[in-house]
């Protein structure tokens, strides 16, 4: 099960992360907004890293074995690389213009989740002077599969829809990563020590959403004062 500390939750056990309905959402100025911020920690005993085997371009992706990064639990059991949104949020701060960068790095993606705003052009950077192949897998975008040879340093690509994508390579099939497009700015990703904030937050009650591609998904409420800071602290589980 799904454990959250502190506040009621409700857990659900989807896979993939289902956006908010406040597509449509009004940015503008925030005035005496307030901030959401808390850690989300694994329960229980962190599992190790799985071993990925090198077998292709080991002189630029390395030639000892890499880990599988899709749990990555660190110091204190935080998690690594969980999404945190607002599911119900209809107004608030202006959504970014500029769209994210994934970039792939000794043949990883760099970040392994970036979040990217609906109608943004995304940034797709190959750094390693070999040949990538960028293969995306949605529902509500077109999927993409496009070779991205060493010379083509830059490329981007429009994703107009708010969904989960996930990314591979086919010239390295151990390259996965995720985009989460965004329908609203209130998203954050945790760092290497499970901890996620979102800042200028108008007052109001609202319902995160956790996610995270191997423990699945699981809501949270939370109310927050104008000009004041809300404090959450998750837990999550394998089942």
């Amino acid at each position: 099960m799904y454990r959250v500390k502190s506040l009621a939750v409700a857990a659900l056990s989807i896979p993939v992360l289902t956006l908010s309905s406040a597509w449509g959402y009004e940015g503008g100025a925030v005035s005496n907004g307030g901030t959401i911020a808390g850690t989300v920690k694994f329960a229980g005993e962190a599992p190790a890293l799985a071993q990925i085997e090198v077998t292709k371009d080991t002189a630029v992706c390395g030639q000892t074995e890499k880990f599988d990064e899709a749990l990555v639990v660190g110091e204190g059991n935080g998690i690594k690389n969980v999404v945190v949104s607002i599911a119900n949020i209809e107004k608030g701060k202006a959504q970014a213009a500029e769209g994210g960068t994934l970039d792939q790095k000794e043949c990883v993606y760099a970040p392994r989740v970036v979040l990217s705003p609906a109608g943004a052009d995304l940034n797709i950077l190959n750094n390693d002077g070999i040949l990538h192949n960028i293969h995306t897998y949605s529902e509500a975008n077109s999927p993409i599969n496009k070779a991205q040879p060493k010379f083509r340093k830059k490329m981007t690509q429009n994703f107009a829809q708010p969904e989960t994508v996930r990314v591979e390579c086919d010239a390295h099939a151990w390259m996965k990563g995720w985009l989460v497009v965004t329908d609203h700015p209130y998203y954050a990703v945790t760092d290497a020590s499970g901890a996620f904030e979102l800042a200028d937050v108008p007052a109001g009650s609202y319902t995160l959403r956790i996610w995270h591609e191997t423990l699945g998904e699981l809501t949270q409420d939370v109310t927050l004062e104008a000009g004041g800071a809300a404090s959450v602290a998750l837990e999550m589980a394998q089942q």
